[in-house]
């Protein structure tokens, strides 16, 4: 069967590190699954799940050792991606590149506060100058939406997505970036819509 989604060798290292370290491996797939739309950008969840779980229609890909399903209702909005890997602020995750893009919604636009003050100013700077060119590359952004106090409320686009190690996500990343850099700030609170509510990570037996 042609494959559904390109994985990088880079990507396939990373997942075979991690599968390693699972309880009975040789049991497990890597699951990739659309879980919903922020910003115009499909979102997505990654996890080790039993091939047992495969149902017809899914797709099972094997890339190697490695397979990889993807269920039956996300297969025609990956078609055609690329699982990569990102590195952000010394934390390697993957990053799902997908040209294709949800259909439009009618979702209203979070709020967003007063980005005039120094320390918001110091934060956008942040962004575009250190994190911004670097998950660019990935086809993802960050944006500041809001400075309250010593929290900085940040919103993710496009198809930079963290997972992994350990729940490494993206936004932790981005977080060390800026508490380093503007030491006003203690907190980055990610205010992406997720639909599901969580950043695509590995979760270790998910059924």
């Amino acid at each position: 069967m042609k494959e559904v989604i390109r994985v990088t060798p880079a990507a396939l290292e990373v997942v075979r590190k991690v599968l390693a370290d699972e309880s009975k491996p040789e049991d497990l797939a890597l699951w990739l699954e659309v879980n919903g739309s922020a910003n115009g950008a499909y979102t997505y969840d990654l996890w080790f799940g039993s091939k047992s779980q495969i149902r017809p229609g899914d797709v099972r890909q094997l890339e190697g050792d490695i397979p990889i399903v993807v269920p039956e209702q996300s297969v025609e909005r990956v078609r055609g991606a690329v699982l990569d890997v990102n590195q952000l602020a010394g934390e390697v995750g993957l990053v799902i590149i997908n040209a294709k893009t949800p259909p439009l919604s009618s979702a209203p636009v979070p709020p967003r506060g007063d980005l005039t003050g120094p320390v918001a100013r110091r934060v956008l700077e942040v962004l575009e100058q250190d994190v911004n060119p670097q998950i660019a590359m990935h086809g993802g952004r960050a944006a500041l939406v809001a400075v309250e106090g010593p929290v900085a409320y940040v919103q993710m686009s496009g198809g930079c997505q963290g997972c992994g190690m350990a729940r490494a996500t993206l936004s932790q990343g981005i977080a060390v970036a800026i508490t380093d850099a503007v030491p006003e700030i203690s907190e980055v609170v990610d205010v992406t819509d997720h639909m599901s509510g969580t950043n695509p990570y590995f979760e270790p037996g998910r059924t």
